[in-house]
């Protein structure tokens, strides 16, 4: 079945919170009876009560069908009776849940992860740009207040804040006035 390109909602975006423009967009748009297909339960939520309150306002008060196309069980076309709407909401539930733990899973096993390689000396972020070749100089003369701090960052070619950073790793590495 080809589906008209103005009728496809997709959103890029993800992140810590439900505030997509697509999907509100969508929501705007259809209309009762309609049949909406969704790749995956998750996209109709972060979390589980986030998934189940989405699937409420849209199958129930807006009477939307819908289908998940990832999990054939989720298509509610079929089974109007109370037997139907009984077996999808108990798989709706359960892979709402599913769904939320995994999500939670995934945050847990990232941040081991970081924290491992942090351990292991994984520097994140972007690579340290070499240090202008006056620095340790400069550094010396700021530090014995012949100058300030702004002066020290100018002579180096460098901002304010990333002199001052920078002095304070190699005082770090290097032990106080280094």
């Amino acid at each position: 079945m080809e589906i008209p390109e103005k009728n496809i909602f997709m959103d890029k975006q993800s992140g810590k919170d439900f505030d997509r423009p697509q999907y509100k967009k969508l929501l705007r748009k259809l209309k009762r009876n309609d049949v909406l297909y969704i790749k995956s339960i998750d996209r109709l939520g972060r979390n589980y009560e986030e998934i189940q309150n989405q699937w409420r306002i849209l199958n129930k008060e807006k009477g939307i069908d819908i289908v998940v196309l990832d999990m054939p069980l989720l298509d509610t076309r079929r089974g109007k009776d109370l037997m139907g709407t009984f077996l999808s909401d108990i798989v709706l539930q359960v892979l709402s849940f599913v769904a939320e733990n995994e999500r939670t899973n995934i945050r847990q096993r990232q941040a081991e992860g970081i924290a491992a390689a942090k351990a292991k000396g994984v520097r994140f972020g972007r690579p340290l740009l070499p240090l202008p070749e006056n620095f340790h100089e400069i550094h010396a003369a700021w530090r014995n207040k012949k100058m300030t701090l702004r002066q020290a960052a100018e002579a180096c070619g460098m901002p304010v804040s990333t002199f001052y950073s920078e002095a304070v790793r190699v005082e770090r590495v290097l032990g106080k006035n280094g």
